[in-house]
């Protein structure tokens, strides 16, 4: 009879046990999954912002056309600078209420949404050059100020950086649970077996040999639960992206995205290793007889 045999028919004979690590697993891997996704996201906002090469040139309430028209034509010299585009007030105030403001913005009159100037940017050059013009333009008299994505970068990579440190001492404490969980259920599982493994050593039957079926079910229960876990999260992402505002993805400028594959088979891959690690563990000492 082959390992993964042998495994199996101690799988079906111990299928409640296997069920109850394999529960506990996939808890201790929805939390680091979940974790993950929401890192996954924070990223993907942070990379539109920083590569978008875009600012908005809000404009003083005097400013002339003159004014507008000479800054337009500066802006359209300007290297890396790849399209310009002048927003009044009513076409501002018409953009804000097209997404459905019609509250207590759809009262203020158009003079209290300022005209701009929206700035596109090579993307290669967006970078450096947002930061260079923001502080130019800030300083022309017609300019009231200058808005750009590179401030909330920053915040959001600072969030970023906290996040992949808390998902580093979750994946720890996983591990550790991982470990943990597999280890009990496979000396119970030997211990329940305790015959039929002295039987194998009377016969002959080396360590290894003893061992490599254990190892397939400690493989097998990390690497289930891990799916399990992937699934739940991947319910409750649809969820999410089910009910998620239009209006804010358009804010964000991104909506929301899963785990990419090569993370998802990563996830099930360690939790085998780690299954397969634990029962190895657990059984060094115990075989020994």
């Amino acid at each position: 009879m082959t390992p993964l045999e042998r495994a199996w028919r101690g799988t079906r004979n111990e299928w409640h046990l296997q069920l109850l690590s394999i529960f506990s697993v996939a808890v201790a891997f929805v939390c680091l999954t979940a974790t993950l996704l929401v890192v996954v996201n924070v990223e993907g906002i942070r990379a539109r912002w920083a590569s978008s090469g875009r600012a908005s040139v809000y404009l003083q309430q005097g400013a002339t056309p003159e004014d507008i028209e000479r800054l337009e034509r500066a802006l359209r010299a300007t290297p890396g600078v790849v399209g310009v585009r002048h927003v009044s007030s009513e076409e501002a105030r018409r953009e804000v209420l097209a997404h459905g403001s019609e509250g207590t913005l759809g009262a203020l009159p158009a003079e209290a949404f300022p005209a701009s100037l929206e700035v596109d940017l090579a993307d290669d050059a967006a970078a450096t050059r947002l930061t260079k013009l923001s502080g130019q333009l800030g300083a022309l008299p017609a300019v009231e100020s200058v808005e750009t994505y590179q401030s909330w970068s920053e915040k959001l990579g600072a969030l970023l950086s906290g996040g992949v440190t808390a998902a580093l001492l979750l994946a720890v404490v996983v591990f550790g649970a991982v470990i943990s969980v597999v280890s009990s259920t496979i000396r119970l599982t030997l211990q329940r077996r305790r015959i039929e493994v002295e039987v194998l050593k009377l016969v002959g039957a080396t360590d290894g040999y003893v061992r490599r079926p254990f190892v397939l079910e400690g493989a097998a229960q990390g690497g289930i639960g891990a799916v399990l876990a992937l699934a739940l999260v991947g319910v409750l992402y649809a969820i999410i992206r089910s009910n998620f505002d239009a209006q804010l993805a358009l804010l964000l400028g991104v909506s929301p995205t899963f785990l990419p594959w090569t993370l998802v088979l990563t996830t099930v891959l360690v939790g085998s290793a780690l299954g397969a690690l634990a029962a190895y563990g657990s059984l060094r000492k115990l075989l020994t007889v």
